[in-house]
């Protein structure tokens, strides 16, 4: 099962707060928002120019970013729940949408990622998935296999449903479903 944090303790911010960051091609971070320092616990000076993964939870599985970086790496955006690390330890889950940036030339540049708190009823599916993802990427000493794996699995749990990753993603919440079928 998903453990929240290694200190046990979990983290929470407004539901009318965005935590905003930026970064290169790479995934170094070029920009991050008052709410992403408050809440990751890091100084602004230790945050620009680390890897954006300084925030990865041990928890959160390789697939989810395999997938990530493969869609905007692609220039599409990417819906995500995500839980991720403060510096003491605690963990805090997020509803990320990542896009690609571009420059004036529309040539890319880096990542632009907006995170708001996630859906509360999405929560234990999104777990539940999760911790079917860890295991089987456990299986694998090989990060690069084990993130493999976990994306096979993902992409096949989701053509079971008949849906592709969005809609998937957006089904987890009873919320997020009543937001789209209103449009």
């Amino acid at each position: 099962m998903i453990s929240s944090a290694f200190s046990g303790r979990e983290k929470t911010f407004a539901n009318d707060e965005i935590i905003v960051s930026k970064t290169d091609l790479r995934g170094v971070l070029t920009y991050v928002n008052d709410v992403f320092i408050r809440v990751s616990g890091y100084p602004e000076r230790q945050l620009l120019g680390a890897p954006h993964n300084i925030i990865r939870h041990p928890a959160m599985p390789r697939a989810i970013f395999k997938l990530l970086w493969e869609t905007v790496q692609a220039e599409k955006e990417i819906f995500a729940y995500v839980l991720n690390r403060s510096k003491d330890g605690a963990g805090y889950w997020v509803f990320a949408h990542v896009t690609p940036s571009y420059d004036l030339n529309d040539q890319l540049i880096g990542y632009h990622s907006n995170r708001r708190v996630p859906y509360p009823d999405a929560l234990p599916r999104v777990k539940e998935l999760y911790s079917t993802l860890l295991e089987e990427e456990a299986k694998y000493s090989n990060r690069r296999e084990a993130a493999a794996a976990g994306h096979a699995l993902l992409l096949d749990l989701i053509a079971q449903q008949n849906l592709d990753y969005e809609q998937f993603v957006f089904g987890l919440s009873q919320h997020t479903r009543l937001d789209a079928a209103t449009k």
